[in-house]
């Protein structure tokens, strides 16, 4: 063995990285389709909410957002799923965004200190 490669292992070499080229590039085109498809579900959800929604609840959701991410996705994610099952009739306006907001807040826990 002189070290240097002989053309068959040059080829063999050559066959593994065209195939590890294949497969990082198989990679890339599934995360492209991964983040194209959670781009379309967000573009539909923002549109059952541009129907669901008066633009005073609309800018009322947006203040939750700003303020609690969390629980503004939430509020969200009910509304979405309150329109398409067809259990919301008309559109949802400020008054009863306030009353779904109330309902979904979590119980705030109340401590009671008492000195003897």
């Amino acid at each position: 063995m002189s070290g240097e490669p002989t053309d068959e292992d040059l080829e063999e070499l050559r066959k593994k990285k065209m195939e590890q080229l294949k497969d990082q590039q198989g990679g890339e085109g599934q995360a492209e389709a991964a983040e194209a498809q959670r781009q379309q579900a967000e573009a539909q959800k923002k549109a059952v909410l541009r129907k669901a929604l008066t633009d005073g609840a609309r800018k009322r959701l947006n203040t939750v957002q700003m303020s609690k991410p969390e629980f503004g996705e939430k509020v969200e994610q009910q509304i979405v799923a309150l329109a398409q099952s067809g259990r919301l009739q008309g559109k949802i306006d400020e008054e009863k965004m306030k009353e779904l907001l109330s309902e979904m807040k979590p119980d705030s826990q109340s401590f009671d200190i008492k000195r003897r």
